[in-house]
């Protein structure tokens, strides 16, 4: 029989990496908020006319995503890799919305010129990347695998 080791215990995260996690959760939270709420319609804007899915269906989906992923951010530390994968996975999903709203001209937030709508672009490889160093994610990227090593169980 395989003798299994108990899991590591997290590795913790610095004070300035824990309050951009803290600061990025709060801004999933108020977006997931405004998805629901008062930018609706300027989030129905960024839902490519290519993906399948009535664009108001997408926003609400898209929206308690998000306000999920902002508790998550602030509250579950103790899965705070995965959180942090998953997050930066989110950004890259939503990515698609922010070129189809530079690629057809659409304007929404305050982006009504091109040069605004591409400066913008750049911002998601930034977001990628906070969501993963502010919860230490990549860092502690072999956490996510421990309960999968030989002789582990789940």
């Amino acid at each position: 029989m395989a003798q299994t080791t108990p899991p590591a215990k997290p590795r913790r995260t610095s004070p300035p990496r824990t309050i951009a996690r803290v600061v990025l959760g709060a801004f999933l939270l108020f977006a997931g908020v405004a998805h629901l709420s008062f930018a609706r319609e300027d989030f129905q804007a960024q839902v490519p006319t290519w993906v399948p899915l009535d664009a108001d269906l997408v926003v609400l989906a898209s929206g308690v995503v998000e306000v999920l992923l902002g508790v998550a951010l602030i509250a579950a530390w103790r899965w705070r890799v995965a959180v942090g994968f998953t997050v930066a996975a989110f950004f890259v999903a939503v990515f698609p919305g922010n070129v189809s709203q530079y690629v057809t001209g659409t304007d929404a937030f305050g982006l009504d010129t091109d040069l605004k709508r591409l400066i913008r672009l750049p911002f998601q490889v930034l977001l990628v990347a906070l969501a993963l160093w502010s919860t230490g994610a990549w860092r502690d990227r072999r956490e996510l695998l421990q309960p999968f090593r030989r002789g582990r169980m789940l």
